[in-house]
């Protein structure tokens, strides 16, 4: 303000008359090294006088953003310029489908530095009950003729699961923390906001019985996938890292796996690429099944070739193919066990499972943790000891036998 010498105070030349009130302006350094104007507004002279000293006061400290960016801007670049180059490209397909299908139709108009904890738990509420068919409009996009819910004002009632709003958050989460790094927003407010966990169905472990069962009805089959059945339930090998394999990775003579890459479908793109960690790439040897599992793939394969001619693709020399040379879909792998199980006539699980029955078939054998942890390629021991933590069938019942034993009690 003018004081009684006719003076201005220091600062106050910058401050002007705008619109309804005033303004003001202070030099800062952007993040990216340029010197640019950084403006503040108010009602009075005195309130932007304020704003002045402290954007003046911050300006000495710390580089500045001179635009605060739309929660979908910020997205768009932290996608672009941090995800994609530094993550794996699952990581980054996850990410983006996360951002694109839930925060950014909520949340993008939002002001990225005005974003608060009421509008993060709002958002998850309203997510939570937010038919995802109606939001993406699912089946508007049909043809006429194959519409049958949405889009003819028959809601089909297509709630996210707990799973999608946890992965909803997280990506959220995992975006604020880069704009505080990055001085764009002064705390990560989706950190403050809790969701339920969502529970997982456990899965019973396939006993011997069942694994050999399934195992045999593969080689009566006469199954092209037999080899990749054996890996999975033998070595506890991952659906990507099986598919992954190359006949360079296996060494006939000395019975050894060199397990070091996978394949993996990230969007529209099938990868051929490292191990999820580098405790996953390793030296495993063969026992005998295995080995004979893969000479009578290598075999298949050889034939297959021979019947394509000119049609065969296969340039990485991978041991799992198609009849065409070409990769396998992991998706299609997934469904090629479920349809073996049914054959067999077996309890169904998931493909996924069959690590974990590896795992419990190696505690049934009474094999050392320490050698199990190296089999199962875990990169901490507490990974191999929850497994061989959790109680047999068996030891389970006779616990109980005991304990009713111990009431005396006759029916």
């Amino acid at each position: 303000m003018v004081g009684m010498s006719g003076k201005r105070g220091n600062g106050e030349g910058s401050i002007y008359p705008y619109r309804n009130g005033f303004a003001a302006y202070v030099w800062v350094t952007t993040p990216d090294g340029k010197r640019k104007r950084k403006y503040v507004y108010g009602k009075t002279r005195t309130v932007v006088h304020e704003k002045w000293l402290k954007a003046h006061a911050d300006a000495k400290k710390d580089p500045v953003p001179t635009r605060h960016r739309t929660v979908a801007a910020f997205l768009d670049y932290w996608l672009a310029s941090v995800v994609k180059p530094n993550l794996a490209p699952l990581t980054y397909v996850a990410y983006e489908g996360a951002a694109r299908l839930y925060i950014a139709p909520h949340l993008g108009s939002k002001r990225l530095d005005k974003l608060t904890v009421r509008d993060v738990r709002e958002w998850l509420t309203k997510l939570a009950d937010t038919c995802q068919c109606c939001a993406q409009r699912k089946d508007a996009k049909r043809r006429p003729e194959r519409q049958r819910c949405c889009a003819k004002g028959e809601c089909c009632g297509q709630y996210p699961r707990g799973r999608v709003v946890q992965i909803a958050r997280d990506t959220l989460r995992a975006a604020l923390s880069q704009a505080v790094v990055e001085e764009e927003t002064p705390r990560n407010v989706a950190k403050l906001v809790r969701v339920p966990k969502p529970r997982r169905r456990k899965v019973k472990a396939w006993s011997v019985s069942e694994a050999s069962r399934f195992l045999e009805h593969a080689v009566a089959s006469d199954d092209s996938l037999y080899a990749a059945w054996v890996l999975a339930l033998t070595l506890g090998l991952r659906r990507g890292e099986i598919l992954g394999l190359t006949w360079d990775s296996v060494d006939f003579d000395t019975g050894e796996l060199y397990i070091d890459h996978q394949l993996q479908r990230a969007g529209r793109e099938v990868l051929h690429r490292e191990t999820k960690t580098e405790d996953s790439e390793d030296f495993l040897p063969l026992p005998g099944l295995c080995l004979a599992a893969l000479k009578q793939r290598r075999q298949q394969q050889e034939a297959d070739r021979e019947t394509a001619g000119d049609l065969w693709q296969d340039t990485n020399g991978l041991i799992f193919t198609t009849r065409y040379g070409t990769p396998i879909e992991p998706g299609n792998l997934t469904r090629a066990f479920a349809v073996r199980i049914r054959q067999a006539d077996i309890r169904a699980i998931p493909l996924r499972n069959t690590r974990h029955t590896t795992g419990k078939l190696l505690v049934a054998l009474k094999v050392h943790p320490k050698v199990a942890q190296r089999i199962l390629r875990h990169s901490k021991f507490t990974m191999t000891f929850d497994v061989y933590s959790e109680a047999s069938d068996e030891e389970i019942r006779d616990a109980l036998q005991r304990l009713s034993h111990g009431f005396r009690v006759e029916p």
